[in-house]
């Protein structure tokens, strides 16, 4: 057993309430097509899962096969840092009813 799976194991049943918020944002089809922002947490946390977020995405438009494989880890990430995590991937397109 891995380090990382007894960090999962031990709050798995219990929800946890988040430190910090991140949206992650699709600026469109040109790059940069990532924006990573913050409501609240702390700096130096959401600072090293931008970069993480970033390295991960910053060349996959959202229609790109690869984009759900790493999209899937920023997810995962996510949850072991304690942040909320949402995305805004419409990038000004109207919203379906």
């Amino acid at each position: 057993m891995s380090p990382d799976t007894v960090e999962e194991v031990v709050e798995e049943g219990e929800p946890v309430e988040p430190i910090g918020h991140v949206r992650v944002v699709y600026l469109g089809p040109v790059a940069p097509h990532w924006e990573v922002q913050s409501d609240y947490g702390p700096p130096e946390v959401i600072d090293q899962f931008r970069d993480r977020v970033l390295a991960r995405l910053v060349l996959l438009p959202p229609h790109d096969p690869q984009f759900r494989r790493n999209s899937e880890r920023v997810v995962r990430d996510a949850e072991r840092e304690q942040l909320a995590l949402e995305w805004v991937l419409d990038y000004g397109e109207p919203a379906e009813a």
